[in-house]
């Protein structure tokens, strides 16, 4: 058993959480809508989120994580466009990430097969969860929805290391996606860096995992750079933190 006072020792496998939950069809065409519109939509969309999650997962993540947020300013008022990365290492980690926004609702990217679980699939997809599709003939439409949503002043959030791994504590190495996007559209990435903490106080005392603090870093921008060059530099930047 870990000792109350040592952070949890990094896991290294790959979770695959809801993969017993996968019973339903789910399949990405060329008429697929990523990023429904239409009012009825939007509204069910923002009563879900602000109404009900929102509290409900400040709260939640409050009393079990002791969430601290750094840095929200460098998102919260951040009035156009942006790609919004960070490290994968909780399930909720989604949540936080969203929390850091504020009012600024973020869209989030996440694997097809995901949405194969029944009753998850319509709540994610409510909360504005995007659909990776895992046929490369059906990713044309998916990068013009990610760019119509930059485009318009939205914000786009991406997992580059592409892969869950609970308490990780070393940021992996970043796929290209997130970087390709923001140089194509020419948005800022803007990074999140999740890091873990002892408990403090009384939380010692029953917690044997570690708290949570988010930190939003500044917006980075290519500047010129090349996918791979931008891609480093951010990934330096994170590390260091």
């Amino acid at each position: 058993m870990i000792e109350k006072e040592e952070i949890i020792e990094e896991n290294t496998e790959e979770v695959d959480l809801f993969d017993s939950w996968r019973s339903l069809e789910f399949n990405i065409d060329e008429d697929y809508d990523y990023v429904p519109n239409n009012l009825s939509f939007r509204l069910l969309s923002d009563t879900l989120y602000f109404l009900i999650a929102y509290p409900i997962l400040k709260i939640l993540t409050k009393i079990i994580y002791d969430l601290k947020i750094e840095g929200e300013e460098n998102i919260r008022y951040f009035e156009n466009g942006a790609v919004t990365i960070s490290n994968h290492v909780l399930v909720l980690d989604c949540a936080m990430i969203g929390l850091a926004c504020g009012f600024r609702k973020e869209h989030f990217t996440t694997l097809a097969k995901s949405f194969k679980i029944p009753v998850v699939r319509r709540l994610i997809k409510l909360l504005k969860a995007i659909p990776i599709p895992e046929e490369i003939s059906n990713k044309k439409n998916f990068f013009r929805a990610i760019d119509k949503l930059l485009q318009e002043g939205e914000i786009v959030h991406f997992y580059p290391e592409a892969s869950l791994i609970p308490y990780c504590k070393n940021i992996r190495k970043f796929k290209n996606g997130a970087f390709e996007f923001s140089i194509r559209n020419n948005v800022p990435i803007v990074p999140m860096v999740i890091k873990f903490r002892k408990p403090e106080g009384l939380r010692r005392i029953f917690k044997n995992k570690p708290d949570v603090t988010l930190k939003v870093l500044k917006p980075m921008y290519a500047e010129g750079m090349q996918v791979d060059e931008f891609r480093d530099k951010v990934y330096e930047t994170m590390n260091n933190e």
